[in-house]
């Protein structure tokens, strides 16, 4: 059965070239011409992926993105025209699984589409198979609950943050190298994107760190990568 993929995009040329594509290469395709008709499109059809636009007239595409990622649960690759890094980190840290930035090749935005759809399957996998629980020191990671909990306190973190913090543990006290995290959490298609783990890792160390600037659990090895020091060991 061929993945269901929701495209929502105000450019009119670029919605039929890119839905005509994505056809081509075995997906069903539906589009929508501005956010809020695409969200109503997303709730009934519950499609498989969202290609998501930034900058549209109406509901801006990062407001979309919250509603998608938290009430809808539906992946999202975002699209921007816009060069600032600021847009890409966001749509991150609001639960973007992916972005690509326009102009773009479209054999370059399929194989962001493929990698993506491979890592939901992958994590459906796991959580049908149930994954190992972590108790380390004062922090608790429970996959299956989809929570973290650090000192008796609840973190909230995105889903990235999350799959972030869970392999750094599970490695407790070994260093991991950012191609190494990048191929774990995100697919062997980011590796050589060393910036999207730098900036996950600063907000990771926002969110479990006394003192971010002073990280004594997620500790950087200069020119080696990153580790989860156990609480215990690091005082």
């Amino acid at each position: 059965m061929s993945k269901q993929i929701l495209l929502i995009d105000d450019d009119a040329l670029l919605r039929r070239s890119l839905a005509f594509n994505l056809q081509q290469a075995g997906y069903e395709t539906r589009t929508a011409a501005n956010a809020e008709d695409g969200l109503v499109l997303a709730e009934q059809q519950k499609p498989d992926l969202v290609l998501l636009d930034i900058n549209m007239p109406g509901m801006d595409g990062l407001d979309a993105l919250k509603l998608l990622h938290n009430q809808l649960h539906i992946p999202v690759i975002m699209l921007t025209a816009r060069r600032r890094e600021l847009d890409e980190v966001l749509g991150l840290e609001l639960g973007a699984d992916d972005y690509v930035t326009k102009p773009f090749d479209f054999n370059v935005l399929l194989a962001h589409v493929k990698a993506v759809l491979r890592r939901i399957q992958v994590k459906a996998e796991n959580n049908n198979r149930g994954s190992e629980a972590i108790a380390i020191g004062d922090l608790r990671i429970d996959p299956d609950a989809h929570t973290v909990i650090i000192k008796g306190r609840e973190l909230e973190l995105s889903p990235r943050e999350f799959d972030l913090l869970y392999t750094l543990a599970r490695s407790a006290a070994q260093v991991l190298s950012t191609d190494e995290i990048l191929a774990r959490v995100w697919g062997a298609e980011f590796v050589g994107q060393p910036q999207v783990v730098y900036v996950h890792i600063r907000w990771l160390r926002q969110k479990l760190e006394e003192d971010p600037n002073k990280p004594e659990r997620i500790l950087t090895v200069r020119g080696v990568g990153y580790k989860y020091q156990p609480e215990e060991i690091s005082r």
